[in-house]
């Protein structure tokens, strides 16, 4: 049903009244508003995301395939769900992550620019500039001024964006290497290697444990229903057609913004501070009580918590809160998360303004970035 340019549906389904609407709604930026159908996944206000109809938990549980025995789910096997409604084979799963490494290359034009940015030049800046200059390998793009029939849109639609999704790790390991690591290189593409593998290998991670995060860490930021900022940004660039790589780019530009992606760093900003103005490592439950009060008392808010939809604390938080209580429970950081989790739902709730005092996604994947 869901098509480049005009949508329609002829089922009875489609005659089917999904909620009111008021004025209020339409001001408070459409919460609490059905606006949309989005197959491949749901976002619950009590349960939570599922993804194709299961839930994280389940997921983890062994119904994708995985790296290794009882390992976390890999992010391409989540992709197949997505797409196909349908548990991918290991055979599929591995099938999928070899065609993302043979095209994971990126042309020299792109890499020359990314050397050229400044230092100074925020990741994202430079990761949305680089997805608009791969617009020089649009299949979508050359087709269309070839003249290809309306009808075939979806496979040139289908090909940039599979692509795209090979490129991406080798895009966001080059803008990493040249802040952090000195311009390292990417290394040799493992042909049969995960795309996640891949991707900690170009970085210069070589332990497996933080390969395992980096799978859930992608696996679980897979699709958030399509009404956040990124997503309809994406949708609507591409309603033009605009090639994905173009839609993408724009995505990335929303998906800076403070209110959404950013806040992912806004939380690791917020935590290393407040060890430097408590002094170190061992803050008493005192001390971080008050300095949560002191965030709040100043006009700013604690990031990472409270979501727009989820009236609970976020899944994808409690699903990296385990992961670290199974491999690193004695991480300084992740102690710090875990006592802040401990004081702010009943510190927000006391002061009265947050509708959902619970963490979100960000609240855990930030620290997790230190």
């Amino acid at each position: 049903l869901r098509v480049t340019g005009v949508q329609t549906c002829a089922l009875p389904i489609c005659e089917t009244k999904i909620g009111e609407i008021n004025v209020n709604m339409v001001y408070g930026g459409m919460r609490g508003m059905k606006a949309m159908v989005w197959e491949t996944s749901v976002l619950d206000p009590v349960e939570g995301i599922r993804f194709q109809g299961y839930s994280i938990p389940e997921l983890q549980g062994g119904v994708l395939p995985t790296a290794k025995e009882g390992g976390e789910p890999l992010p391409e096997a989540l992709f197949w769900l997505l797409v196909t409604g349908e548990i991918p084979s290991d055979a599929e799963t591995k099938q999928l992550s070899q065609q993302w490494a043979g095209a994971a290359d990126l042309p020299a034009h792109v890499v020359q620019m990314l050397d050229n940015f400044p230092s100074h030049l925020h990741p994202m800046a430079q990761f949305a500039a680089a997805i608009n200059a791969l617009n020089s390998e649009s299949i979508f793009a050359a087709e269309y001024a070839k003249g290809t029939h309306k009808s075939k849109y979806w496979e040139h639609t289908f090909e940039d964006s599979m692509n795209l999704i090979a490129k991406l790790p080798s895009v966001a390991a080059k803008i990493y290497n040249n802040l952090y690591r000195d311009g390292a290189g990417l290394g040799v593409i493992d042909p049969n290697a995960d795309w996640s593998k891949n991707f900690t290998d170009m970085i210069g991670y070589n332990d497996e444990q933080f390969t395992e995060l980096m799978r859930l860490y992608l696996t679980i930021h897979s699709d958030h229903e399509g009404g956040n900022v990124s997503a309809h940004t994406s949708h609507l660039v591409g309603s033009t057609l605009a090639d994905p790589y173009l839609s993408f780019a724009a995505a990335m530009d929303g998906l800076a913004g403070p209110l959404h992606g950013l806040a992912n760093q806004e939380v690791l900003v917020w935590l290393t501070q407040l060890r430097k103005d408590l002094g170190g490592k061992n803050v008493s439950d005192k001390e971080l009580h008050d300095f949560i009060w002191n965030t709040l008392k100043s006009g700013r808010v604690v990031p990472g918590y409270g979501h727009a939809v989820l009236r609970k604390t976020d899944p994808r938080y409690t699903c990296q809160r385990e992961f670290a209580l199974k491999h690193l429970p004695d991480d300084d950081m992740f102690k710090l998360v875990a006592q802040i989790y401990k004081l702010v739902p009943d510190i927000l709730l006391a002061q009265g303004k947050a509708k959902n005092p619970w963490p979100n996604v960000d609240a855990h994947s930030g620290d997790r970035k230190s």
